[in-house]
């Protein structure tokens, strides 16, 4: 199997490895003298050996590690007989320090305590064994050659595992605020969108069911009173939409009037001045919480438009009952086919009754009940329920 491409780097580090120990051969410069009892084989070319082979370790130190570190093990031991190369040692200390960095997790652990019991071992056994305090030196070798760069890498590779998971902590947040930006953003165009559809459709359906109403009958005390008509939705319609334009400039800022629960008289007198025959049980209610009683507001506000440009001839009925901590809203209209001029209608009115509901955590429920149209809606009257 082919070996990986190695870094970059780590070309530059055993060809700077591999030319300084050539230069200490070359000057002659060794770890141990050729009368030493360690040095086995005498001379320059037997120390090229474990150079060259380290030097080539070097190039595996960050993309096979554990290759790296047993090879250079085996070189750093036949260095050990021979009379020895500073560069030699050197890069077996970085391919120590390589190996716990870049290696398994699991091979960086097990260097730590080998290295660990060998640099143990190399202090008390030649102290043990020769009783002089010069022994000791061993295990400060071992120590420095075996231990100190699995310890160093320890430490490395910890602060850089801990800086990877800053970073992708740091991106976790970021993406989960842009996910709350977009959430935020959609939300609040659903809420503009209920606005705008429940402040200006009412006034738009009466003027094109009485504009159709004009054009359809010759009469002009008719096409007189239905343009009367036309002109006050109109009116309203602008007064609406020049409310809406203030909040969507003032950004938060409230609007200086919502609706309330005591505006439903004027809203039904404006349905039947559009010709709706309309009937109000309010009932009596104890206080309720701003944003339910714009919900229940709007809810009755849509299904009176719904009921102007869809329902049959007949009574509609408005009703609220308060009982049980909830706000239960019903308006019914007669249910059929119609003969007089229809309003186009696109379902999103339904779908804003029934997102108020479900913001607020009620219920919505819309559909024919025999002969009428029933729209029901039960808004818990919990303080502090965002609208």
């Amino acid at each position: 199997m082919a070996l990986p491409r190695p870094h970059r780097f780590d070309v530059y580090i055993a060809a700077g490895g591999l030319l300084g120990g050539l230069l200490l051969v070359g000057i002659g410069l060794g770890t141990r003298p050729s009368s030493d009892p360690m040095t086995l084989l005498d001379g320059p070319w037997p120390v090229l050996v474990p150079l060259t082979v380290l030097a080539g370790c070097e190039l595996l130190r960050r993309t096979a590690p554990r290759t790296a570190l047993l090879t250079g093990t085996a070189a750093i031991c036949a260095d050990l007989v021979t009379q020895g190369n500073l560069a030699t040692i050197l890069m077996f200390t970085d391919v120590v320090y390589a190996a716990v960095l870049y290696g398994p997790l699991a091979s960086a652990r097990r260097i730590q305590w080998i290295t660990g019991l060998l640099t143990v071992a190399g202090t008390l056994v030649p102290f043990a064994v020769w009783q002089v305090p010069e022994a000791l030196l061993i295990g400060v070798v071992v120590g420095v050659v075996a231990y100190a760069p699995a310890a160093t890498g320890w430490i490395v590779r910890n602060h850089r595992d801990a800086a990877e998971a800053a970073r992708l902590r740091a991106e976790q947040t970021a993406l989960l605020a842009e996910m709350d930006r977009t959430q935020a953003v959609t939300a609040e165009r659903a809420r503009m969108a209920r606005e705008l559809h429940d402040m200006v459709a009412n006034h738009l359906s009466a003027i094109a069911i009485h504009s159709t109403a004009a054009l359809s009958i010759d009469d002009p005390a008719t096409s007189r009173e239905a343009l009367s008509v036309i002109r006050e939705n109109s009116v309203d319609g602008l007064a609406e939409m020049r409310r809406l334009i203030g909040i969507l400039r003032d950004g938060d800022r409230e609007p200086s009037a919502v609706p309330t629960l005591d505006g439903l008289t004027a809203l039904v007198d404006g349905a039947r001045a559009n010709g709706l025959d309309v009937t109000l049980d309010a009932g009596h209610h104890d206080a309720v919480p701003a944003p339910v009683e714009l919900a229940a507001y709007r809810i009755v506000q849509e299904s009176l438009t719904n009921a102007l440009k869809h329902a049959c001839p007949g009574r509609v009925t408005v009703s609220l009952v308060q009982r049980d901590g909830e706000l239960t809203v019903a308006v019914s209209s007669p249910y059929g086919d119609r003969d007089g001029p229809r309003a186009p209608g696109s379902g999103a009115g339904l779908v804003g009754m029934r997102e108020r509901a479900a913001l607020l955590g009620g219920t919505f429920d819309a559909g024919p009940d025999g002969p009428h149209w029933t729209v029901r809606a039960t808004l818990p009257l919990r303080e502090g329920v965002p609208e």
